[in-house]
């Protein structure tokens, strides 16, 4: 056997990872929390359904926009600096949103929470590749990771739930505050500071760039799923890729680039960020209606609808742990390809569900949720191994901006898509005339229609979630076949990937 030269993480590098679970729980949580609280919230603040979806997916789209300049940041100024400084900014913007009074102010808090978060995520996985040098310690540290998140997406909605079971909706925002004061006390004690050598200073042009490639795309995105092809659309699109361009040319000439551009060449590093990133929408999505559909189709309670997602958090934690590990005997792209299939029958339950079939959803949720933990950790463990430390910043910044904005754009995508059906379908299916008003409230959403409940005839609101029903089975369509095209791409573009530490003579266990 050949002799082990790279070091072993111990007891206080364990420790440091459990540190660093705290804020990746914390913010796979903020992506989730509201699926159940928004029906709640909906009453309080009456936001229309524009700005029902900005309160839903500001904040992981600003989250993608800004995740390239703070993962540079924290190579250049300090990985576990900038992690205590962007949990300070993240716990007070939670308490703005929790004590949001209007739809406005609450999307401007979740704009902040984003931006904040976007300090996180990069600093945390950045530590991790720093703390676990042994590839195979490496690759179980960063599946506890992508649990970590993954069990903060599933929870989400048991802990809104449970909230609004005893206080009002802006209790789910402040779970952040005491998570967040844990966070700051211990991370001095137990992680290792770390800036990348020779970093240079940052590039505020390049900030720019990145910014004004990243938010028009954003805005296409969120329009055309809204509203449409136009000429804001047309003109949007142009800017967002002429800057990309000047980005990309801009770091092929820098000495200290924001994002190193040579990352790219490597085959399994972009081929395991397409699969984030398209694997990420139809979950996002997915998991929007879903939480949606349990209770206002099925009239569930939030603590009835939090408790109903329990088995897919399961699902998830077993394939985000599992995984690594079963990669270690079995090529990462093999492992991907047997989980996506997993999923994919999933999405095909959720196609065919009715009104009434609850158990059946949450099935096919679970098995959905399998195939994301299983990318999620074997994904993230091949982009931050593909870099160099000193630029294991940036790739965790490339990691989590596709994932972030993965989630984003399946609510959007999805959510608008299923909204459209649904009026199309709403439309179709009632007959008789009811007052412009109600009409109005009807049309606009299953959510509106149920929170008017008393001034819509109950047989209106079943009609009303038949249509929602008829949406999300459209949606599970789409979500599914992108599913199956990702797993075709995996087992062609992963299949040269050898199984976890394959070859570096570390056959030990963790």
């Amino acid at each position: 056997m050949v002799a082990v030269t790279t070091p072993r993480a111990g007891v206080k590098e364990w420790v440091g990872l459990g540190v660093l679970a705290l804020p990746t729980l914390l913010l796979g949580l903020d992506v989730t929390v509201l699926y159940l609280v928004l029906p709640t919230l909906a009453v309080d603040l009456t936001p229309s359904s524009t700005q029902t979806l900005w309160i839903m997916d500001v904040y992981g789209f600003l989250i993608a926009g800004f995740l390239i300049t703070m993962g540079t940041l924290g190579d250049r100024v300090g990985r576990r600096r900038l992690l205590m400084i962007g949990a300070a900014a993240f716990g007070a913007a939670s308490i703005v949103a929790a004590f949001a009074d209007s739809a406005e102010m609450l999307i401007a808090a979740r704009a902040a929470l984003g931006i904040a978060g976007a300090t996180l995520m990069p600093s945390t996985l950045a530590l991790i590749g720093n703390m676990f040098v042994d590839v195979r310690q490496r690759g179980l540290a960063i599946g506890v990771w992508a649990t970590m998140f993954a069990l903060g997406m599933a929870v989400g909605p048991l802990v809104g739930g449970a909230l609004l079971a005893h206080f009002w909706w802006g209790s789910a925002f402040l779970v952040a505050v005491p998570v967040i004061a844990v966070l700051l006390v211990s991370a001095p004690l137990v992680l290792p500071e770390y800036r990348a050598p020779r970093a240079g200073r940052i590039d505020l042009a390049s900030v720019a760039l990145s910014l004004a490639a990243i938010l028009p795309t954003v805005y296409v995105v969120k329009h055309v799923a809204a509203q449409g092809f136009d000429t804001r659309v047309a003109a949007a699109s142009v800017l967002g890729l002429a800057c990309a361009v000047l980005f990309v040319r801009r770091q092929l000439v820098l000495e200290s680039p924001l994002l190193d551009m040579k990352l790219f060449a490597d085959r399994a590093f972009t081929a395991a960020l397409s699969i984030l990133l398209v694997g990420l929408v139809g979950v996002g999505g997915v998991m929007f209606l879903v939480t949606q559909y349990m209770q206002l189709v099925e009239g569930m309670s939030p603590t009835e609808a939090g408790l109903w997602m329990g088995p897919p958090a399961l699902a998830m934690l077993a394939a985000a742990i599992g995984t690594p590990l079963v990669a270690r005997r079995v090529r990462p792209g093999t492992t991907m390809v047997a989980t996506l299939a997993v999923s994919a029958v999933g999405y095909i339950l959720l196609a065919g569900l009715n009104p009434g079939e609850a158990v059946t959803a949450v099935v096919g949720f679970a098995l959905v949720y399998l195939g994301l933990g299983a990318i999620a950790a074997l994904g993230t463990d091949i982009v931050v191994g593909a870099a160099p430390p000193r630029k294991a910043g940036s790739a965790a910044a490339m990691s989590e901006m596709m994932q972030e904005l993965g989630v984003a754009a399946g609510v959007a995508l999805l959510g608008s898509l299923t909204t459209a059906l649904y009026r199309t379908q709403i439309d179709e299916r009632i007959v008789e005339p009811l007052p412009p008003d109600t009409a109005a409230t009807v049309h606009d959403s299953l959510s509106a229609a149920v929170s008017a409940r008393g001034q819509v005839p109950d047989a209106v609101i079943q009609d009303a979630a038949a249509a929602f029903t008829a949406g999300l089975n459209v949606a599970a369509v789409v979500a599914g076949t992108a599913i199956v095209a990702v797993a075709v791409f995996a087992a062609v573009s992963l299949r040269h990937v050898q199984p976890i530490g394959a070859g570096r003579g570390d056959d030990h266990g963790p």
